[in-house]
């Protein structure tokens, strides 16, 4: 494992800083195997996992695109891998920790197998700390790529094979729109198509910008291409993709705005259209409009507030005050009476006071979310918010979390319990993880349901009458047409 180091390029946390816009580079490249490549990977298998959000699918989706391209055979068991790519996130350090402990334990599988490739990708090598860490404690990794270069990895594959080293290529820059259709889609009926790549918002604890680059959209033309190569393929569902969603054709006005673009995706006829992650600073009446207007699109809506205090929004870089928020969903109720709403929100942030988390309680308890996704603030390097004073205790956070579940959990139960009785269109996923003989799938609103149903169900919409509710997941019986 002694090999020697090839850098091309390592991350810079100050050239991640620079908000200046630049020109954005539409690329289509022109994918090539080089001869040495597709012998290696001739009868060999790659492993692949997947850490992290949505954007992380989709990426990984690309990548298993590549390696099949020059090749390999995708395996599930890791221990058969000729090759293995670790897909990272870097939103929580926790995350980070996994990430390092699981690739710890693949030194074993190196010694049994040198000619084993590791590869390390995704955010956390957008990171310079990271970066440093694996260059000096973790000899068995072979590749180390970033958000922005994953169409070279074939490339830098054939240069660990041909060299017999190790390389590191991760660049930290505005980023470009890379255009390539290999992909190899990890669900058949369901699919997450990028809209827009990176965010311009530089929340003061977010590392997203720093990894992803500022925004950047795709054209309309390919975006609906793509939609209707999935339509034509008989997919039911799309979920439009952005760390920064509802930001699309900012950068590109000729394309329209967010909601010209649900509008054109909607009218291609796909029975289900989703999208995340909206900001509500970005959140127009237009898109609500659009939303109200078209029966396929999800009357679900994921919107996080972050916080329910003015100051703590304030100094998280939001950029949208507390009755902003409250005054956005009471246009979404008024004109989508049924809508569900979800957000994410985070305790403990520096120099929250207890007054200031009471009134994220009460935004809380006014919207009666229909689920919450809650963290306690976790630094990250490089942001501003880890050089603020963090003047809540431990305790404090973990005792303001608890009730902070309390209170989601009370809303995301009234929301559960009044669907029981009623009959929903639901898309069959699969059959359930905890139980073989029933199927699960979701609610146009996005609630999760199980129920007895033949295998053959899977992949279609059908009708589920609920007849219970367990918070997070309701139980049903299917309605025969």
């Amino acid at each position: 494992m002694n090999k020697d180091l090839k850098i091309i390029a390592t991350p810079d946390m100050r050239s991640a800083r620079d908000r200046r816009k630049k020109p954005i580079e539409l690329v289509y490249p022109e994918i090539e195997v080089s001869h040495a490549l597709r012998e290696f990977a001739r009868g060999k298998t790659f492993y692949l996992r997947t850490y992290g959000c949505q954007a992380n699918v989709r990426d990984s989706e690309n990548l298993a695109g590549l390696l099949e391209y020059a090749g390999f055979t995708y395996t599930n068991i890791l221990e058969k891998a000729d090759v293995i790519f670790l897909n990272t996130c870097a939103i929580r350090e926790n995350a980070e920790d996994k990430v390092f402990g699981e690739i710890g334990s693949l030194k074993a599988l190196k010694v049994e197998n040198p000619n084993l490739i590791i590869g390390l990708g995704g955010c956390m090598p957008q990171q310079e700390h990271v970066v440093t860490s694996v260059k000096t404690k973790y000899p068995q990794v072979d590749i180390v790529f970033g958000t922005h270069n994953i169409h070279k990895i074939l490339d830098l594959m054939t240069t660990v094979i041909e060299e017999k080293t190790r390389v590191i290529d991760v660049e930290s820059i505005q980023g470009s729109v890379i255009e390539t259709p290999l992909v190899r889609r990890l669900d058949d009926k369901k699919a997450y198509v990028n809209i827009i790549y990176g965010c311009d918002k530089f929340c003061t604890y977010c590392i997203v910008p720093y990894t992803r680059g500022r925004e950047r959209s795709r054209t309309k033309a390919d975006i609906i291409a793509e939609c209707q190569i999935l339509i034509d393929a008989g997919y039911q569902e799309i979920t439009l993709l952005g760390q920064n969603v509802n930001a699309y054709g900012k950068d590109r006005p000729a394309e329209g705005d967010f909601a010209d673009l649900l509008r054109e995706v909607a009218k291609l006829g796909i029975p289900r259209l989703r999208f995340v992650t909206s900001h509500p600073w970005d959140f127009t009446s237009q898109m609500i409009d659009v939303i109200a207007s078209y029966p396929n699109i999800m009357k679900a809506i994921h919107l996080p507030v972050q916080s329910g205090s003015d100051e703590i929004l304030r100094r998280m870089g939001r950029r949208y005050s507390r009755e902003h928020y409250l005054k956005l969903v009471a246009e979404m109720r008024a004109k989508i009476p049924d809508i569900a709403i979800t957000t994410d929100i985070i305790v403990g942030f520096p120099g929250e006071t207890k007054e200031q988390f009471e009134e994220t309680l009460t935004l809380v308890d006014a919207v009666h979310y229909d689920g919450a996704f809650t963290f306690i603030y976790s630094p990250r390097m490089g942001t501003p918010a880890a050089k603020m004073i963090d003047d809540v205790t431990a305790e404090e956070k973990h005792e303001r979390y608890e009730r902070l579940i309390q209170h989601t959990e009370a809303s995301t139960t009234a929301s559960s319990l009044k669907m029981v009785g009623g009959t929903y269109a639901v898309l069959v996923d699969g059959v359930s993880k905890r139980n073989k003989n029933r199927l699960s799938g979701y609610t146009e609103n996005g609630k999760l349901v199980h129920f007895v149903g033949e295998p053959a169900l899977v992949g279609q919409i059908v009708q589920v009458k609920i007849i219970d509710s367990k918070v997070y997941s309701l139980q049903g019986e299917y309605v025969r047409a």
